[in-house]
């Protein structure tokens, strides 16, 4: 009898351990611990998602139960909530009330999470200021050399970012001085950059969309920002439907889903169906076999490919320029997309056809000259944009090796580019057949 009991026990741990395969459990740690406590304080009832170490997605929530369609993952109590209004009533908020011009809304909550990291042992929010990362990846955190690494209009919005975020904290100096009384070291050392640069990234990509009436003390940009201890461990993933909204009744803010979750598996939420691009640009990550990813084909690249000698080129060009037809050309999973192919059928009409442009616009087929003639170049800047992939990755594994230090940074990166490729081939495949199948 012991024997047996001996091996269902032994089963049983074996399917508990089982359960882990996917990462580690931990639950177990103190910094989850104190968390979990915390929020138990603020009137959080404990739910059926753990945090879990995950080997593909990181850290994340796992439910030990199954979820099915209708199911509430998780309701976080407006106490557990952080908020302007949060802000608004510690020791910062009458500093905030008194400053002319108004600060913004985004700005009073990284001050917010700058002195209470700061405070460290003496902040109320010492327990989820513990578990938020220590550094991020968007790409104002990321080295210039890995900047320079990534698609062009990518690499764009990254020096947009870089720009707003310095920008944000040189109008702000002045009112992190006027916050000296509050602190026993110089505000320059507290509210240094690169802690404004950790609380800009906390919050943009953490952030939860709650709307909050319009206050006198805030500048006039929209105050839409909470910080969601615990939820916000949730990862993202293009293939799950979620709602997520404030309940008024509850007072809480809860995330229904409209997928089904397997038990020990990792809950997963949609931030919104955003390319690879979006979601480094915005979050520091990238998903991989994201349904809405795409690559871009800038204006130069496409004009490369065209006969220089084109006597309508710089008529083509502006008709184009005028409606818009520049911009968002890309390559996806199903191929070139529709832009892509009708600005350069617009850009391969011959002379005896240009009148005709604008029945292009409309969808409509030219001629068969012109149909394989737009083939036959997208074909080609698709294999351009492929080799060009292949040289950079081909650096990035380069610098790998070379810089130890900018290994993730440049995983990041080397992801990004890997799921273009995947794209590209998948187009140039596509694109292989339709030029068999005109011929």
């Amino acid at each position: 009898m012991k024997k047996s009991r001996g091996r269902t026990g032994r089963k049983r741990r074996r399917k508990r351990l089982q359960s882990f395969v996917d990462g580690v459990n931990c639950s177990h740690k103190l910094e989850y611990i104190k968390l979990k406590k915390w929020l138990k304080s603020r009137g959080f009832e404990d739910s059926n998602l753990r945090p879990v170490q995950f080997w593909d997605t990181g850290r994340g929530l796992m439910t030990t139960k199954a979820l099915q369609a209708g199911d509430l993952v998780i309701s976080l109590p407006e106490k557990c909530i952080l908020t302007t209004g949060t802000v608004l009533s510690s020791g910062l908020g009458e500093y905030i009330m008194r400053w002319k011009p108004p600060v913004s809304p985004l700005i009073a909550l990284c001050t917010f999470l700058i002195a209470e990291k700061h405070a460290g042992e003496k902040s109320l929010w010492k327990p989820y200021l513990d578990v938020l990362p220590k550094t991020y990846t968007c790409p104002v955190c990321l080295e210039h050399d890995v900047v320079s690494l990534l698609p062009e209009p990518l690499r764009k919005k990254a020096q947009e970012q870089r720009t707003l975020v310095h920008e944000l904290y040189m109008s702000s100096k002045a009112f992190f001085s006027s916050l000296q009384p509050l602190f026993a070291e110089n505000t320059e050392t507290v509210f240094n950059y690169s802690a404004l640069q950790w609380a800009w990234c906390t919050v943009n990509t953490r952030t939860i969309y709650m709307k909050h009436s319009q206050r006198e003390c805030f500048s006039l940009e929209p105050d839409v920002y909470a910080l969601a201890p615990y939820l916000d461990l949730l990862n993202h993933s293009p293939n799950v439907q979620v709602k997520a909204a404030f309940n008024e009744q509850t007072r809480s803010y809860e995330i229904w889903t409209n997928s089904q979750c397997k038990k020990y598996k990792e809950v997963f939420i949609c931030y919104g169906p955003h390319d690879n691009q979006r979601l480094l640009l915005e979050y520091g990550f990238v998903a991989m076999n994201n349904p809405h990813s795409s690559v871009y084909v800038s204006p130069d690249t496409l004009l490369k490919y065209l006969p220089p000698l084109d006597k309508q080129r710089n008529a083509k060009i502006s008709i184009l320029k005028d409606r818009d037809f520049l911009g968002n050309l890309t390559f996806g999973w199903d191929g070139p997309s529709w832009r892509l192919l009708t600005a350069l059928k617009l850009l391969s009409l011959e002379a005896d056809e240009f009148t005709s442009w604008r029945r292009i616009l409309l969808g409509d087929v030219i001629s068969a000259r012109n149909e394989q003639q737009t083939l036959t170049i997208t074909a080609k800047i698709c294999h351009f944009l492929i080799e060009e992939t292949q040289h950079v990755l081909l650096q990035i594994s380069q610098l790998k090796r070379n810089k130890e230090n900018l290994k993730n940074q440049l995983a990041l990166v080397e992801a990004l580019h890997l799921e273009d490729l995947k794209i590209l081939q998948k187009s140039a495949e596509i694109l292989g057949n339709l030029n068999m199948a005109t011929t």
